[in-house]
């Protein structure tokens, strides 16, 4: 169902845009390949509350990285002993 334009200023796209010649596009064709090449993540609105920007959330994940691994060293050294 094509809309009907009242003014022809109102119609943005170009005149050689002609869309009627494209026939067999897919809906989605890249989507796997675009989530799998892209690192975004989307937090719950609980969790975005806490954080103002990216860099606050690379920070605290920084710091729960640093922590696990210093609690691992922990149990590792506790074993050894």
């Amino acid at each position: 169902m094509k809309k009907e334009v009242e003014n022809e200023m109102e119609d943005e796209l170009r005149p050689e845009y002609d869309f009627t010649q494209m026939q067999e596009g897919v809906r989605g064709k890249y989507v796997e390949r675009y989530r799998t090449q892209t690192n975004l993540v989307r937090l719950d609105p609980d969790v975005a509350e806490a954080f103002p920007n990216d860099e606050a959330v690379n920070n605290a994940l920084r710091l729960l990285i640093e922590i696990a691994q210093r609690q691992q060293t922990n149990i590792t050294v506790q074993r050894t002993e």
